[in-house]
């Protein structure tokens, strides 16, 4: 392990251990917006793992999150400890059944055949449950916004040192061999294949994991809204405004875009999605390696 893995890990430790005495010293209100933040920073890491060093854009991480979520429903009450693994292998499951044969299209064709997936998945999930004529599921006696919050933390915590893993490691420079030139990787040996297949299935995991504690906190679980495309579309936007292959940059964008949701939604909820792609066209012209890689180049020259 390099003195850069081990510096970056300590800092993303230090700064889990110091979020983890929030809820003894935060209100409802600031443990729910810490517990959005870190949901989103799971997300987004996750994501990066094969999108962001990959180049294979996936518009449909949330069939993941959905998964995790169906589990989570399927199985309560039982012990949330018990059903997280479970819906976190559910999410991998899926990606290993999937993975391989989506990943052999390229471009605009794997954006939209991920977002299909999700789409598929969902009414798959919709046409069951109409069968079983159960029309939403409550979930009663879910933990409190506290234990989900340091349940979240441990998975926000987890997504960014894999992140971090994959990223310095000859895995990680493989699948930034396939996002410069694929063809290339593999005349030079680099099975690209079982690379992609492998990033896909570790991408997502947390997010199955993630999925669970989102319908313990909404404590309701509904397809059409845990499957929503937005969630997606909203995770692509964090990674591209943060800097989408380096695992501080999601955090940037999460930070930004929760606080802007937190500013413009109470008030203004039509002008959300708006602002959002509004910045997300402004970060593409003009900050294409997105704010951190912005800030990196900063801040050599302000340091003289």
């Amino acid at each position: 392990m390099t003195a850069h893995i081990r510096t970056t890990a300590g800092i993303v430790t230090a700064a889990a251990v110091v979020l983890a005495a929030l809820p003894s010293i935060g209100n409802a209100y600031v443990v729910g917006i810490g517990f959005t933040v870190l949901v989103w920073i799971a997300l987004t890491e996750s994501w990066i793992v094969i999108s962001g060093m990959t180049g294979y854009i996936s518009l449909g991480h949330v069939v993941f999150v959905g998964v995790g979520a169906y589990v989570a429903a399927l199985m309560w009450p039982a012990s949330m400890w018990a059903i997280l693994p479970l819906a976190g292998l559910a999410a991998g499951l899926l990606a290993t059944i999937v993975g391989y044969p989506c990943l052999r299209v390229r471009g605009p064709y794997f954006v939209i055949l991920t977002f299909g997936l999700s789409e598929l998945v969902k009414y798959i999930v919709v046409n069951i449950e109409s069968a079983l004529t159960v029309s939403g599921r409550v979930l009663f006696g879910a933990p409190g916004v506290e234990t989900l919050y340091l349940a979240v933390l441990v998975l926000a915590w987890a997504s960014v040192i894999i992140a971090l893993l994959v990223r310095e490691s000859r895995f990680g420079a493989g699948l930034r061999a396939i996002r410069e030139n694929e063809e290339a990787a593999e005349t030079i040996g680099i099975a690209t294949g079982k690379f992609k297949a492998a990033a896909f299935v570790l991408s997502s995991i947390i997010p199955g994991m993630v999925g669970a504690l989102l319908i313990m906190r909404s404590t309701y679980f509904d397809p059409l809204e845990i499957f929503n495309p937005q969630t997606s579309v909203l995770i692509v936007t964090m990674a591209v405004i943060g800097g989408s292959d380096k695992p501080f940059g999601p955090m940037l964008g999460v930070a930004f875009l929760v606080f802007l949701q937190e500013l413009l939604w109470a008030n203004l909820p039509q002008l959300y999605m708006i602002v959002v792609g509004a910045l997300l066209i402004a970060v593409v012209v003009w900050f294409p390696g997105g704010a951190y890689s912005r800030l990196l180049r900063l801040m050599p020259a302000a340091s003289r």
